[in-house]
């Protein structure tokens, strides 16, 4: 029979607790990101602005956690932006 560690048992809960953290935060990464581009798609500038504030925030503490690679976020980051602004320059 396998001789389990003490250690071992620790290391798997302490993992169980950063999956469902890490989930967490990766879901409301997706969650900003899809209201973002909503507004996008419903041509509502300033919702849209505002949202992207908030998004970037987001995805910038979920690539600080390491929830996200920071190339990731950065590109997640850049391509809302560019929707966002496209929008923007639209209206003028």
């Amino acid at each position: 029979m396998a001789v389990i560690h003490k250690s071992t048992i620790r290391r798997a809960r302490q993992a169980e607790r950063r999956r469902e953290r890490n989930r967490a935060t990766l879901h409301t990464v997706k969650t900003i990101t899809k209201k973002v581009l909503a507004a996008v798609a419903d041509k509502k500038v300033e919702e849209a602005q505002s949202l992207l504030r908030e998004a970037i925030s987001t995805i910038r503490k979920a690539a600080s956690k390491g929830v996200l690679k920071r190339n990731a976020a950065s590109r997640r980051v850049s391509r809302l932006t560019l929707r966002v602004n496209a929008l923007s320059g639209s209206r003028s």
